[in-house]
């Protein structure tokens, strides 16, 4: 399964960085076979409407789950439409631990937002 972490830095060791849509770097790993690429987020300085552009950077790698330390209610209903499984990194410190935590299945999963919202 191909999955989004929100670092601070290229690397898999990172620190995580809370933000979705303003993070410094986002990791992909292939849980399959844990090779992973590390990404600029090119929206960090977006002046509006970076969870939705680091929401679409996503869709259009084909990633499956996203762990980040919060997801704003844009990004949220964008992931949510494409169907993109939402955790959140709780007492996590490095991209490292997340993906660990991960796998094991020890992260909070996001509700998904009503339709009716």
């Amino acid at each position: 399964m191909k999955v989004a972490l929100t670092v601070t830095e290229p690397s898999l060791d990172a620190k995580i960085d809370p933000r979705f849509g303003r993070s410094a770097f986002l990791l992909l790993i292939d849980t399959d076979n844990d090779q992973w690429e590390a990404f600029t987020n090119e929206s960090i300085n977006s002046p509006s409407g970076a969870g939705v552009k680091t929401a679409q950077f996503v869709v259009d790698h084909k990633v499956k789950a996203v762990i980040s330390g919060d997801f704003g209610p844009n990004a949220l209903r964008a992931l949510q439409s494409a169907c993109i499984l939402l955790y959140l990194y709780g007492k996590c410190v490095t991209g490292r631990e997340a993906i660990e935590k991960f796998k094991a299945g020890q992260l909070q999963q996001v509700n998904l937002l009503d339709e009716s919202d």
